[in-house]
């Protein structure tokens, strides 16, 4: 949800120092002049510039806190798993209060702040002036990022140093790097790359979590991982049962704040290991021979990793994390025996008696199981391609493996996916396209490529959907229009252009909006 502010301060509300003073703010304006008004059809950035402003924290900076919390969307008023709110995650539990602070800031309604993304931003911003306040940046240092860096592992909310530390290591490395990130309505707000010096102040004594130059830092169940315990009164010592199972979940937060939150004695949650996004780093919490609460009746037998992010967004399901959580699972395996299957590896929502429902539709559990599999020595089956040609008997080469490994992933047998058309592939060609209603000529030509792609689930996807789904109906529609349609996972103008255009050739509701009906369309090859 969006509401557009016509105040950013309410006449009598108590706020933090006034932010009219005569200082530049990161974008090089002052801070007395109203900010350069973005394009009103930019809500999120204009959110941005405008909290900035008002609040004299360094643009950028606020932008990757907002990221590295959240990747920039809202979720709907949703909470995560500790109670934030919003792109900024505001929280409120009984821990941390940062809701209520931004709302005594700022005069805006808890409601507003938990739904709208503008008054959450601009809660953010209070917040993290509020705290550079109470330790004394003057307004020359609010004009330097790396002044915040202090200011930034507060608003981590970590009681630990070491966590607080790696959550603000995490956005000063968001800064050094750069980021384009897309918001759920198709926005993109972008940070550019930067040189950054951060000022640690008091955490330059902090050893950072996994350096090796201190004892019991480092995994001894898994030796690539951090190690950081968990509360202790958030997982059982021993188990009561042998291990079994690996359980794939979803943190609903950020990594810093998840390890925050394990250690949190309130919590009553913990898991064995946590995975971050951007890079895949590990961090161990309970040990494989205790028991970790993460999954009710499957907590004796099993180990519970979760994974950074939120289930409806899958820009967190990066390559790096698919790899690093594979290799993790396929060591967890060898080292318990467990069988590398679907039957033992599972996710939160297979475990019974649980009603969560990660790790969501969004998570790729083919290519997971692949890598758990085969490990870096096969790579993903390129399935994305500008155009795709027509595949007989003695075809070779990358689009023949591509089909080869559709046919299997939608159970047709192709054999070995090796590129190579062979006879088994024909016979697997055949009887999809027999389940198709298709002519079953054993030739993949632009139809049967057509229901081989889109294959799947049907989720509604519309302009500013993204993710994986977006991916296969680029794919899909591809073959079907016999051109090329860029396959990017974020569905912006030209893929509705290609939806509308593939709805009026088909005689179905031209509306842009990819349902049941258009999905339907596609799965039939038409």
């Amino acid at each position: 949800m969006f509401r557009r502010l016509t105040a950013w301060r309410r006449a009598g509300t108590p706020v933090l120092a006034t932010a009219a003073a005569a200082a530049l703010i990161a974008t090089g304006q002052p801070a007395s002049a109203a900010p350069a008004d973005p394009d009103p059809r930019a809500p999120v950035n204009r959110a941005f510039e405008r909290a900035a402003g008002e609040f004299q924290v360094p643009r950028d900076l606020l932008v990757a806190v907002g990221y590295g919390e959240t990747h920039l969307d809202g979720h709907g008023g949703e909470p995560s798993h500790a109670g934030g709110y919003g792109v900024m995650h505001l929280v409120s539990n009984p821990e941390r209060r940062t809701l209520e602070k931004a709302a005594e800031l700022t005069g805006e309604p808890a409601a507003d702040l938990r739904k709208d993304t503008a008054a959450n931003i601009l809660g953010g911003a209070a917040v993290l002036r509020s705290y550079a306040d109470e330790l004394g940046l003057d307004a020359a240092d609010r004009r330097d990022a790396d002044a915040w860096y202090p200011v930034v592992a507060r608003y981590g909310g970590a009681d630990d140093d070491r966590t607080a530390r790696l959550y603000a290591d995490t956005v000063y490395d968001f800064l050094e790097d750069g980021f384009s990130a897309l918001t759920p309505a198709g926005e993109r707000v972008t940070v550019r790359p930067r040189e950054t010096e951060p000022e640690l102040g008091r955490y330059a004594e902090v050893r950072p979590l996994g350096d090796s130059s201190g004892a019991g830092t480092l995994s001894t169940d898994y030796p690539p991982a951090r190690w950081v315990a968990a509360h202790s009164s958030n997982y059982t010592s021993g188990r009561s049962s042998s291990i079994t199972h690996v359980v794939v979940h979803v943190t609903q937060g950020s990594y810093a704040g998840s390890i925050s939150w394990f250690q949190n004695p309130s919590s009553n949650v913990s898991a064995h290991y946590v995975i971050r996004s951007s890079d895949g780093e590990v961090t161990q919490m309970v040990r494989d021979r205790d028991t970790a609460w993460h999954a009710r009746s499957g907590n004796p037998y099993s180990i519970g990793l979760e994974h950074e992010g939120y289930v409806d967004n899958p820009s967190w399901f990066t390559d790096a994390m698919y790899r690093s959580s594979a290799a993790l699972t396929r060591h967890l395996c060898d080292r318990h025996g467990i069988p590398k299957d679907r039957s033992h590896i599972v996710g939160h929502v297979e475990v019974p008696g649980n009603d969560h429902t990660d790790p969501g539709p969004n998570w790729n559990w083919t290519y997971y199981m692949q890598l758990v599999r085969d490990g870096d020595a096969t790579a993903p089956v390129q399935l994305n391609f500008t155009s795709y040609d027509t595949l007989r008997s003695g075809s070779t080469g990358a689009q023949v493996k591509a089909a080869q490994q559709l046919l299997n992933d939608n159970g047709f047998d192709a054999g070995t996916v090796d590129g190579v058309f062979g006879s088994g592939t024909e016979s697997a060609v055949r009887s999809f396209q027999s389940s198709r209603s298709l002519t079953a000529d054993g030739v993949v030509g632009a139809r049967t490529w057509t229901a081989l792609l889109s294959a799947g689930t049907r989720p509604v996807l519309k302009r500013g959907s993204s993710g994986a789904d977006v991916e296969r109906l680029q794919r899909s529609l591809t073959a079907a229009l016999g051109r090329t349609v860029g396959i990017d996972g974020a569905f912006g103008p030209n893929t509705e252009t290609a939806v509308r255009d593939y709805q009026s050739s088909r005689g179905l509701t031209v509306d842009g909006i990819v349902g049941s009906g258009t999905w339907g369309a596609l799965q039939a090859g038409r």
